[in-house]
């Protein structure tokens, strides 16, 4: 059987390719959703404005996203790969690899600014804060992990690409539902990950007749959602049942908190999730209404990578000045902030010119010299 991945010199057939940013754009922020209100609701608690286990009105939606929000989020990433696979090592080395080192230990140093005041406040040494640093070069850090992961998971597919794609969707779909637990972010991850990220590149093909089939059966793509929403809202919303929590207390395993985060089911309503959000977003992609979602998710690398500064800042602000405010309008109102801060960010770098590096790959850290303006451009995309 073929390998069902993007070929080069493929054709999108017209705008048909812009339900892609849409599904970026409706992933970043479920993503940005979910560190905004896990924060809220965590620091709202040990600023004592919160009794703990308090929750807001927002982690309901948190807790409906969490089985397809960074399954789809990765099928995605991976979905243009075949594309550039059989590119050069060092272009593909380049594009896949560097590109993300970059990105990841200029926002690393930024986001360790942040961080080193407040250990500094507490009394923590240079040298302990050195080594923290030093260690996140080598262990995904904070909210980085996703630019961390891809180019593990971009040499990877590169280096199992003439082994048969079934063979290695089968492996990828065994660890994710294993499920491991090293207490390693990076290889935990991977294992739980790495069956959507492959996915997303090994059937690329079905993925998009499946976009284009939604955005031609509006009302049968519909009713699938309806069904898909109610049967993942069942899975999220029911509680471990004691018999199961026994059996993971048994084998000294972390205990799932919902039905959704069972093995196999996981993996069940992570492949369901994404291609409701495929569905979804083809959708969409038809009415001008949403255009902010392709916006987002043509930026959505700028998003994920400044999102954290505005969502501090913007918490702190609300603690202070508005500590009486409900847990779920205050995540509400980090949320915007944390996706508008960003994208005001980028959009003062593109008209000043001034650090631009920050959202934009300099020409010294190329090493593949041949790549053109074009590619330059272009390597501002999360996924390709």
């Amino acid at each position: 059987m073929a390998n069902l991945a993007l070929a080069p010199g493929f054709q999108s057939g017209g705008n048909r390719i812009d339900w892609v940013d849409y599904a970026k754009g409706f992933c970043i922020i479920f993503v940005v959703m979910m560190h905004a209100t896990l924060g809220v609701e965590k620091h709202a608690v040990l600023k004592e404005i919160a009794e703990p286990g308090s929750t807001g009105w927002m982690n309901y939606v948190v807790t409906f996203a969490q089985p397809f929000r960074m399954p789809d989020f990765f099928m995605i990433s991976g979905l243009f790969l075949g594309l550039v696979i059989g590119r050069s090592w060092l272009g593909y080395f380049d594009r896949k690899v560097v590109h993300f080192a970059y990105f990841y230990v200029i926002w690393l140093v930024i986001q360790f600014a942040f961080k080193s005041l407040g250990w500094i406040s507490q009394g923590v040494p240079a040298s302990q804060i050195g080594g923290n640093f030093l260690f996140a070069l080598i262990e995904p850090y904070g909210t980085l992990w996703f630019i961390y992961m891809l180019p593990v998971m971009f040499i990877v597919t590169r280096l199992l690409v003439k082994v048969h794609w079934i063979l290695v969707l089968a492996v990828a779909a065994l660890l994710e539902i294993a499920p491991i637990h090293t207490g390693s972010l990076l290889v935990d991850e991977f294992a739980a990950r790495y069956v959507y990220f492959f996915a997303g590149y090994a059937l690329a093909k079905p993925i998009f007749q499946l976009a284009g089939w939604a955005r031609d059966n509006i009302s049968k793509a519909l009713g699938f959602l309806g069904v898909w929403a109610v049967i993942n809202g069942i899975f999220t919303f029911t509680a471990m049942p004691q018999v199961f929590e026994s059996i993971f207390a048994a084998a000294n395993r972390q205990i799932p908190s919902n039905m959704a985060q069972l093995p196999i089911v996981s993996l069940a309503l992570g492949a369901a999730g994404a291609v409701a959000v495929v569905c979804l977003c083809a959708i969409l992609s038809r009415f001008k209404v949403a255009g902010f979602l392709r916006y987002l998710g043509k930026h959505s690398i700028v998003v994920y990578l400044a999102f954290f500064a505005p969502m501090i800042i913007t918490r702190e602000i609300l603690f202070k000045f508005a500590p009486g405010l409900d847990l779920g309008t205050t995540s509400l109102i980090v949320l915007l902030s944390s996706i508008i801060g960003p994208v005001i960010a980028y959009e003062f770098t593109r008209i000043t010119g001034w650090f631009g590096f920050l959202f934009s790959r300099p020409k010294w850290a190329w090493i593949d010299k041949s790549g053109t303006a074009k590619e330059a451009k272009a390597s501002l995309q999360a996924a390709e």
